[in-house]
């Protein structure tokens, strides 16, 4: 398989095999979906839609989408992470699994109504390769929805500061064997995610919540979502982050358009457009 890193694939499939989604409350995964596709124009989808998850892994995403589309490709580079979607999306009869990644996916040129990839593309070797492939195979007009990490550019300087004390953090972590980096990440959630995402909540019924308070986006989150996205954030060791005006830049380079970013968390969610096919008025006059 093109652009992928083996090493982070055999992780996030013991990652999705530890946290299937099984044991996560359906109504906080719906949440989730919604805040994540709250940008999608589901209703610029043909009847009959086919389009494609990019890194499906668990499927916790494509068990919302499945119901709305026609038909539905779930592509992930990791077998075990494909057979933890198989049983979570065995009540969907349109929906196909396939071993394969973003780096050479196996559709014709233009041939998907859509596609989404949300928290996958930050950790592959050639972001770029991975957009522009992606951008191969829609139709013209298409929307692609992705989520990058974003490089904190809408937060302030003391915070970005402290993610990179993180990410240090980060960095040794997620070179340890993997028992050990799980049950870090355990200790983590219990005692840095629990703890602050608890008092952003106390603090926020008091009408006291600060604007940059770290970790206020669990502060509505069960703890078993703590636990999977602490061993999600310190156990991969390849990570890249993006501003805003980065994301941009490379979907329009990859050949997107019409690009329009959610300003609410998670952040930077965005939908794209695959540019339309230029009209053949618009190409130069060529003498005969």
């Amino acid at each position: 398989m093109k652009n992928v890193d083996s090493q982070v694939v055999a992780d996030f499939g013991r990652e999705w095999q530890r946290f299937n989604q099984q044991s996560a409350s359906p109504e906080e995964l719906q949440a989730l979906f919604g805040a994540y596709f709250k940008v999608f124009p589901w209703e610029a989808l043909p009847a009959g839609a086919e389009g494609a998850d990019i890194g499906c892994g668990s499927a916790r995403w494509a068990r919302f989408v499945a119901p709305r589309v026609g038909r539905l490709h779930c592509i992930d580079p990791s077998p075990t992470a494909l057979e933890v979607a198989r049983q979570n999306l065995a009540p969907y009869p349109n929906i196909n699994l396939i071993l394969g990644s973003a780096g050479d996916l196996p559709f014709p040129d233009n041939s998907l109504d859509f596609a989404y990839s949300l928290g996958v593309l930050h950790h592959v070797p050639d972001t770029a390769g991975a957009l522009r492939e992606i951008a191969r195979v829609l139709k013209p007009g298409a929307p692609f929805l992705v989520y990058l990490y974003y490089a904190f550019d809408n937060r302030p300087f003391w915070f970005r500061r402290l993610w990179q004390i993180t990410d240090l953090l980060r960095r040794g972590i997620a070179q340890l064997p993997y028992p050990l980096k799980h049950l870090i990440a355990e200790g983590l959630a219990l005692l840095v995610y629990w703890p602050l995402a608890r008092t952003a909540h106390l603090l926020e019924k008091i009408d006291k919540l600060p604007p940059h308070f770290p970790l206020a986006q669990y502060r509505h989150r069960s703890f078993y979502i703590m636990r999977n996205d602490a061993l999600d954030r310190f156990g991969t060791r390849l990570e890249k982050r993006y501003t805003r005006q980065q994301i941009q830049t490379l979907l329009q380079e990859a050949g997107f358009t019409h690009i329009r970013f959610s300003e609410e968390e998670p952040f930077w969610c965005a939908v794209a457009h695959k540019s339309p096919a230029p009209s053949p008025l618009s190409e130069p006059y060529a003498k005969p």
